[in-house]
This record gives structure tokens, C-alpha cells and sequence, in this order.
């Protein structure tokens, strides 16, 4: 199996397997040595049976119109626990910022009148939404779910490259990742220490209840899905299973009296709290599109006479404007008083001319992003781009510099994937979930880390053509039964009572 990694090319990317010296870093030394010890043949049956098993499970994406299964590399990325201590306060740090942004937002908007963040930046974010404003959820809490996307960049820092507070979608894949890798790979499971992804479902659980609105005794929780022609349907009956509550399509659900009710064989019943995974537009033909028929007429109504509790609030999106993005870290030091744990990336907001000028002089060097796209899609990549392509983008930025952001070119980290009986670098990002219950911002420990299978790809989103890796964030050491604290002081206390050095 070692030819399998023979002439492995090692680039200007930080690898997450091997150091500049090709010595395998020491947090994936059994899984190198799992690998490096089975045959080609070994190693492609054992991805045949994990592209199997997620057939078998109907776990698919969206690409180019047409659901494909998601595809699942054999080699896991593998992260220290002090490093996952950095990404995970990281992470709930800035979803503490975001919380406080958007209540500030639909609220007193103390943050513009203190010149933080101008007022023209949330007017004019195609995700502001009016009627969120003077909203107030039962116990405070906007993003019950995050998705918020680092990489980790050539000199090794982890840093921020987007927020997601709207809908994120992702963390069942982590649940079926997990699975089955258990299954093709029990022999590392056995002598590695990697921390558990299965209670996501109750913790998020825990977190919808909670938010559930005053007075709501032993309160009912269901998952809004737009139904099976959702590309991330797969995910909304997942959840919905393992949390043991209702997965509902709009017309399932009716308003009366300031409430929501399900029709169900046995009448109707109350609906206290919505996971919805219906994008704002669509959630209310009263108040957003009047043609949709994926919503429930009335319910934005219900949520602000504080009916029902919408999980993630409407609104949220304005979070995640890639032109907010580069607010946050003022954010993070004006609602929080700290430092931003973990960096954004460096971002030119293209309409300062002053930005915009020095953008345009050197497009070909620099990614221009859409603030309001998802998906990878509108992405420019200016080394990768041809000229015609540059020439458009040029007369889309002059044209619109609110709707753009540019950032210098990060060589995501790389990790060994499984590419034609071989491994190769391919390019990697991670979306670490975290759950909200109004006391605790909780980040499942691994997340979903997307990899770009074409090389050279920079974008690794499925939508793209992009695939997943198992994520396993290494347990701590144990801390020290009581006897051995009792053996430890004894070897360090001396005859006479005193303590050495």
C-alpha cells in the first residue's frame, strides 16, 4: 500500500497529513500507518463500500440539476484537541457577536448610531428583512443553528472564510460520515480516541425546546422541509428521525388565534417551535412571496405575537452578507469586548473606491465573491479566469460594488484523497455546527470538512462537485483518576511534608 503514497506532491498548501519534510504528522500516524499497510485492491473495496452504503441510505446532493450520491473519501482528516480549542471558541465566539448584530439589527440599532456598522450596509443587504423587525424570540436566541466556514491557510492558521446563520446545511452528512467510517474502518476507531458526533440530534433537540415560547408545557417541535425535491431533503428527514419529532411541508401546518397547528389523522395540534429549512422568501406568502406554497400563510404574524418560535429567525441572513463578514471582527471587540480568536480573511469591501481601484488594477491576482451567494456559485478564481471573463466581471463591479467582496487568493490546506488508486493533495475547508440553547453556544466537535476533488479547486462545495471527509477531532488526555492524583503528590512530596520542583 506505501506506493499509494509514493510521489505525493507536496505544494505551497499547508498538508494536513505530512510536513514540508514529507514526515507524517504525529496526530495521523495510525491512520498513515492503516493505510500505508493495505493494498490498492484493499483500499478500493473499502471506498467501493462506503460509496455503497451512502446509495444504499439515499445520501445525495445537487449537482448541475442531477442528485448524485455525496461522495465520501476513505482518508479522515484528523484534528489535535488544542487546536479544535481554538476553532471551537472561535466558532462560539462569533455566533455570540451574530446573536448580538441581529438583535441589534431588527432592534435599537445602537450599533450604527455608535458608527460601528453603517446603516446603509443593512438597508441595503438583499437579506434585511423589514418584517423581522421588533421580533423578539421567547429566550433571545436568533441562531439556534450555525455553520461558520474556516480554512486553514499556507502558513497553518485557521481563519474565517464565512458565516452561515440562515438555514446551514451539512451536519447530517457529518452524522452519515461518521457512521460509515465506524463501519469500513473499525480498527482505527479502536486505537484512536476520536470524540463522538452523535449527539448532535439531542442537542439541537434540547436547543428547539428551550426556545420553545412562554407558557409551552412539554412543547412540539417539527422540521419544516420545501419537501422531496429539496436537495438537502435527505438531511431534513435525518434530523427529524433522530430527534424523534415531525418533518412537515407547509400545507401540513395552519395558523388560527396567533398559533400554528399541525393537521394530523387525530385532528390538530400545536406547533411551538419550527425547524425550518424554508428560505425566508418562500416561509409566508403573506408577508414574503404571495406564490409560494412551500410556507404557511400567516406564520410570520405568529412568531411576533410570540406564538411559535422559528428556528433560525427570519432575518438572519443579513449575517451572513459577505460585506457584514468584514465587520465582524469590530463586531466580536464592540459587543463582547474581546478579540477576534480566530481571523477573518483579508477582504477589500469594493465600495470604498479607494478598494475598488486597487481590485480592478489586479483582478487577475485576487477571488471576487457575490455577497449574497451560496454554493460556491458567482465565485471568480482571477488566476484561473480568461481574459473575456475578467472583462465582464470588471463592468459587474463598477456597475454594482455593493455586491462584491475580493480576497487574496488562500491556498487551502490540503489533505491525501483517494484520486484514480492514488493519493493526492486535494483542497479542504471545515463547517464546524454550532447549537445555541439561549445559555451555551455548543460546537459538535469535528464538523463537516469538504474537499474540492478536482485539482488544483479551490471551491469545495458539493454544488461544485465536491466531496466530504469524515472529520475526527482527537479526545484530550484522560484526566487523572483520584488514585493516581494520590500516587502523583506522594512522588512529589518529599519526607519531611515539604514539595520538590
Amino acid at each position: 500500500m506505501a506506493d499509494l503514497f509514493d510521489d505525493y506532491p507536496l505544494g505551497a498548501a499547508y498538508d494536513e497529513m505530512l510536513d514540508r519534510d514529507s514526515g507524517v504528522r504525529p496526530r495521523y500516524a495510525p491512520v498513515h500507518g492503516t493505510l500505508a499497510g493495505l493494498t490498492a485492491d484493499e483500499v478500493a473495496v473499502r471506498a467501493d463500500a462506503l460509496a455503497r452504503s451512502y446509495l444504499a441510505q439515499g445520501v445525495t446532493f445537487d449537482f448541475a440539476g442531477e442528485e448524485r450520491p455525496f461522495p465520501l473519501d476513505v482518508v479522515p482528516r484528523v484534528i489535535e484537541p488544542d487546536e479544535w480549542d481554538v476553532v471551537a471558541r472561535g466558532v462560539a465566539q462569533r455566533v455570540r457577536a451574530l446573536e448580538a448584530f441581529l438583535a441589534d439589527v431588527y432592534g435599537p440599532q445602537q450599533a450604527v448610531r455608535d458608527g460601528v456598522v453603517p446603516l446603509r450596509l443593512i438597508l441595503s443587504s438583499a437579506e434585511f428583512k423589514q418584517a423581522a423587525h421588533g421580533i423578539e424570540p421567547p429566550n433571545g436566541v436568533r441562531c439556534h443553528v450555525s455553520g461558520i466556514d474556516v480554512v486553514r491557510d499556507a502558513v497553518g492558521e485557521y481563519r474565517v472564510l464565512e458565516d452561515n446563520v440562515r438555514v446551514p446545511s451539512g451536519v447530517s452528512y457529518v452524522v452519515s460520515n461518521r457512521q460509515a467510517m465506524v463501519r469500513s474502518f473499525p480498527e482505527l476507531f479502536s486505537s484512536m480516541r476520536v470524540r463522538p458526533v452523535v449527539d448532535y440530534p439531542q442537542r439541537l433537540l434540547a436547543a428547539l425546546v428551550a426556545a420553545a415560547p412562554d407558557g409551552a408545557a412539554d412543547p412540539t417541535v417539527v422540521v419544516l422541509t420545501p419537501g422531496v425535491f429539496s436537495s438537502a431533503y435527505y438531511e431534513h428527514a435525518l434530523l427529524a428521525r433522530l430527534m424523534g419529532v415531525e418533518l412537515v411541508e407547509g400545507p401540513d401546518l395552519f395558523c388560527s388565534g396567533g398559533r400554528v397547528f399541525m393537521r394530523t389523522t387525530r385532528g390538530s395540534r400545536r406547533v411551538d417551535v419550527i425547524y425550518r429549512r424554508v428560505d425566508d422568501d418562500f416561509l409566508d406568502p403573506v408577508q414574503f412571496r404571495a406564490d409560494s406554497v412551500l410556507g404557511v400563510p400567516g406564520l410570520v404574524g405568529c412568531a411576533r405575537r410570540g406564538g411559535v418560535t422559528l428556528a433560525n429567525a427570519i432575518g438572519n441572513g443579513v449575517a451572513d452578507d459577505k460585506l457584514v463578514y468584514t465587520y465582524v471582527p469590530d463586531l466580536i471587540r464592540y459587543f463582547l469586548g474581546e478579540e477576534p480568536v480566530v481571523r477573518n480573511v483579508d477582504t477589500w469591501r469594493l465600495q470604498e473606491p479607494e478598494a475598488l481601484a486597487e481590485v480592478l488594477d489586479r483582478l487577475d491576482e485576487l477571488v471576487v465573491k457575490p455577497v449574497d451567494g451560496s454554493g460556491g456559485k458567482g465565485i471568480v478564481v482571477g488566476p484561473a479566469a480568461s481574459r473575456a471573463e475578467l472583462d465582464r466581471l470588471r463592468t459587474r463591479l463598477v456597475a454594482d460594488p455593493r455586491g462584491w467582496i475580493a480576497q487574496p487568493v488562500v491556498q487551502l490546506s490540503t489533505a491525501p484523497t483517494l484520486v484514480d488508486g492514488g493519493f493526492r493533495p486535494r483542497h479542504i475547508d471545515l463547517r464546524p455546527f454550532a447549537v445555541n440553547d439561549g445559555d451555551d453556544v455548543w460546537v459538535l466537535p469535528g464538523g463537516l470538512t469538504r474537499v474540492a476533488l478536482p485539482q488544483g479547486q479551490l471551491v469545495v462545495n458539493s454544488s461544485q462537485g465536491g466531496g466530504s471527509k469524515d472529520t475526527w477531532v482527537l479526545e484530550g488526555p484522560r484526566p487523572a483518576s483520584r488514585a493516581q492524583q494520590q500516587q502523583q503528590q506522594q512522588q512529589t512530596t518529599d519526607p519531611a511534608g515539604g514539595t520538590t520542583c
